[in-house]
């Protein structure tokens, strides 16, 4: 879904920019609108996978503009309310009128990304028994011993009906395994719903689960929209501690009751749950509890790194470039036998993710029939070409401040090359937080290119 349209609603300059900033790093195509007439206009020359729609602005709110589009059946996008003056009954309005889910202001990134993500998921069209999604076709992508192996590993898997755990490094294809597992199994023909641990927050975790009911409707929260289907809890480590216990109690008793409700339900949904390679390190901390670890791993499977079966990539880069060539309608490149080579030889830290986003800027950005080694290596910024300063003056003949603002500068120019100018990835490298990191790149008049 990297590729998807979204719409920015909102009347403040500075939150439609950041939410651009944003969404434009991670891939997406961004249209913006600064009020709900523009957004109508916006609507009227394309259609978008996602809006993301501001609740308080002049004029026309955001719940008003979402209940015309629900009541005169033009709801076909997935809608992703956003406020700093949200409460919980503005919250279920919203999802009544067809809301995917609801952020509060002032955003966090993770969870705005996770947001996004998850919405477009679930716009997705359930699967039918026997067919697969784009989500999983990659899955037969492969013909090392080792991704064989996973692939009968997850065959034998699906035939034993119980809570798992997916373990692997980010980038990996976790989650697209995790729905090949659902539709391999014998809940195939019923939901599969995905779970990111980063939405749930201590003010929704009971509703968002459990559901919710009042005196004329039924919120149904995630393990019932995951009836007789598969519940993806997707980063783990990062639900809250409320929730952890819930969905350990969960697991245990196989019952819940909706927030406000008086009956009880048993639970009949399959719970596979995603970590990372270093999850032990979060049950040592404390931060993921041992004893709802304990409900998770009756089965676990690893699923490997690239550079762990390096012999499959040919078949990736093949895979990936007729995927684009198909979806985004890019043109169709071969690479040559020195790039192939290259490729299987990087040692992939960002895993298949990162090979997917250097084989799409290569197709878009070059003209040649062929792909280079020569074009690659300009892709992969050697480390001798970043290496060189942008600091050209003697930093100890300026005042502190005018120093340290030269060094700032020519340390983050430094690190974007290093990081593709995605500022995402530049973010978790220099370890700040991205809100502040943007902030920081405007302040030091660092451009960040829009592609």
């Amino acid at each position: 879904m990297m590729s998807a349209n979204v719409l920015v609603v909102d009347d403040e300059l500075d939150i439609r920019e950041l939410i651009q900033e944003i969404l434009l790093d991670e891939g997406y195509k961004v249209t913006v609108a600064a009020s709900a007439s523009e957004a109508k206009i916006a609507r009227t020359k394309q259609e978008f996978d996602l809006i993301l729609l501001d609740i308080w602005m002049p004029e026309t709110d955001g719940i008003s503009l979402l209940k015309e589009w629900s009541d005169n059946d033009q709801l076909n996008s997935a809608v992703v309310m956003m406020s700093g003056h949200g409460t919980v009954d503005t919250a279920i309005e919203s999802t009544h009128l067809g809301a995917a889910n609801f952020i509060e202001k002032p955003l966090s990134i993770t969870k705005l990304l996770r947001t996004v993500e998850e919405a477009l998921t679930k716009r997705k069209p359930k699967l039918s028994s026997g067919k697969t999604s784009n989500l999983t076709s990659f899955v037969s992508i492969g013909h090392s011993e080792l991704i064989q192996n996973l692939r009968k590993e997850l065959k034998r898997t699906a035939l034993v009906d119980s809570p798992m755990l997916l373990v692997g490094e980010t980038g990996t294809g976790r989650l697209a395994y995790a729905h090949f597992l659902h539709d391999i199994s014998q809940r195939a023909i019923n939901p599969c719903i995905d779970l990111d641990a980063a939405v749930l927050t201590a003010a929704n975790t009971e509703e968002q689960i459990f559901g919710q009911e009042d005196s004329d409707s039924v919120l149904p929260g995630f393990f019932e929209q995951a009836e007789a289907g598969t519940l993806i809890i997707n980063h783990l480590s990062d639900l809250n501690d409320r929730a952890q216990q819930i969905l350990q109690n969960i697991l245990e008793n196989k019952v819940f009751v909706r927030v406000n409700g008086k009956n009880e339900y048993t639970i009949n949904s399959r719970v596979i749950a995603i970590v990372n390679e270093d999850y032990m390190d979060d049950v040592m901390s404390g931060k993921l509890k041992r004893e709802l670890l304990s409900n998770l791993n009756i089965q676990t499977v690893h699923i490997p790194s690239l550079r762990e079966h390096a012999e499959d990539v040919p078949d990736f880069i093949k895979f990936y470039v007729d995927q684009f060539v198909e979806s985004q309608q890019l043109i169709y490149r071969r690479f040559s036998v020195a790039a192939q080579n290259r490729l299987r030889n990087f040692p992939w830290p960002g895993n298949l993710r990162e090979l997917q986003s250097i084989i799409r800027r290569l197709l878009v950005k070059g003209c040649d029939d062929d792909v280079t080694l020569d074009e690659l290596e300009k892709e992969f910024k050697t480390e001798e070409a970043s290496m060189e300063p942008f600091v050209k003056q003697d930093l100890l003949s300026l005042p502190l401040r005018e120093a340290r603002e030269q060094f700032e500068r020519a340390y983050l120019q430094q690190q974007l090359i290093l990081c593709d100018g995605k500022v995402g990835k530049l973010a978790k490298r220099v370890g700040v937080e991205r809100t502040h990191l943007y902030r920081k790149l405007k302040a030091l008049n660092i451009s960040l290119e829009k592609k």
